[in-house]
């Protein structure tokens, strides 16, 4: 499987690549990702459709460390955000660091915003302190279209639940960001008018300009979904640890 397809869709060199990531040493069998990856990946972030949930229950006892691990190691996004979820699930709190680090290197797409989910369930101090620290460093790069915004639900929802006031350590650098991203939106818009005058006229390259929309970027954090989330995390582990 190519790295575009495992979720490495931006390389990027980070403060954080002198981490160690956990790495499986061999493949995962086709036999194994059917039985842990297919079935799961896709559904694991969508509460309405409870199908996955007696796919589960019916391995239940078959969930262990070594599952988890295997899971974790791989580095495709598909099985490290499964391998997330059910290491969460069965409270294997050993693996936090392996999902830390995860988080922070981001070396692969459509995954942060489930590690954020697991850390705001797990509302440990480690768990926050990452969160943290990945905050501190991605909302510094609004070239990056990461995950900030659901690691920021993330930090709101534990902010709610714990009384706390970690969002607004955040807040300003989140707001120089999206004007920063607006920024990058209105410089790409007028390469291409450029592009546009050059092959079409000028007249045509200010009909695009016209016709743009103001960008708009909504700045205010949802925590709904999160919260619904992890409602259903705790009732999960309830019968699955």
């Amino acid at each position: 499987m190519n790295l575009h397809s495992a979720g490495a869709t931006v390389r990027h060199a980070s403060v954080f690549n002198h981490l160690e990531t956990y790495r499986n040493d061999f493949q995962l069998s086709q036999e194994f990702i059917d039985k842990w990856a297919l079935p799961l990946y896709m559904k694991i972030r969508h509460i309405g459709d409870n199908s996955w949930i007696d796919y589960l229950k019916q391995i239940k006892d078959e969930i262990t460390e070594e599952v988890t691990l295997a899971l974790l190691g791989d580095f495709n996004w598909r099985t490290r955000t499964v391998g997330a979820y059910l290491s969460a699930l069965k409270n294997y709190e050993n693996q936090i660091d392996i999902i830390g680090i995860h988080l922070l290197k981001s070396e692969v797409c459509y995954a942060g915003d489930l590690y954020a989910l697991i850390f705001a369930f797990y509302n440990k101090p480690k768990t926050i302190e990452y969160l943290n620290q990945y905050l501190e460093y991605y909302l510094q790069k609004p070239e990056l279209y990461f995950d900030q915004e659901s690691v920021l639900e993330a930090i709101a929802y534990l902010d709610t639940v714990n009384n706390t006031n970690n969002l607004s350590k955040h807040l300003n650098q989140w707001n120089k960001m999206l004007e920063s991203r607006g920024e990058i939106s209105k410089i790409r818009n007028i390469q291409i008018a450029q592009i546009i005058e050059e092959q079409e006229g000028k007249d045509n390259a200010q009909k695009y300009l016209s016709s743009l929309n103001q960008v708009i970027i909504n700045p205010e954090l949802n925590i709904k979904n999160i919260s619904e989330q992890i409602q259903l995390l705790h009732e999960l582990k309830n019968y699955f640890a």
